[in-house]
């Protein structure tokens, strides 16, 4: 269903993105249509993280509130996320981060199947444009948080 994949380069560094990315409640205040984020558990292991959270994705009357399982994993530089419960049959993410300098080149995949065949045809249409614009809100927001230090 839905798939696509994104890269950037970010001035930050590597840390500063990954926390960014980690840092889901804060979603609402700069991604398009996030309306809420929250998170229910965080555990630590050894250097990975676990987090189990909610977003509430939306516009006007639509809106849909989905669970992920959220996993930190250092050796990789990477944070998978999958889907728990919710509107999404299925949802695999990947966010790859390598630094190199000053600069970090961001990755990001995602695949997922929403339940209503009628909407995954519609997102398909989409669904590119939608990733580009939440790269975008990521970019601005780490250059706006960590580029004036």
């Amino acid at each position: 269903m839905p798939k696509a994949s994104v890269k950037r380069t970010i001035n930050c560094t590597k840390k500063d993105l990954i926390n960014l990315v980690l840092n889901i409640e804060d979603y609402p205040k700069f991604i398009p249509y996030c309306l809420n984020a929250k998170i229910y558990e965080k555990i630590f292991d050894n250097d990975n993280q676990l987090i189990i959270a909610d977003l509430t994705i939306g516009k006007g009357p639509f809106k849909d509130t989905y669970k992920s399982d959220v996993k930190y994993i250092k050796k990789d530089d990477s944070i998978l996320v999958k889907n728990i419960d919710g509107p999404l049959k299925y949802l695999d993410n990947k966010w790859k981060f390598k630094e190199t300098g000053k600069l970090t080149e961001v990755s990001f995949d995602v695949d997922f199947e929403l339940k209503n065949k009628f909407l995954n045809i519609l997102m398909t249409k989409s669904f590119k444009y939608g990733l580009d614009k939440i790269a975008d809100a990521f970019q601005r927001r780490a250059e706006e948080l960590f580029n004036n230090r």
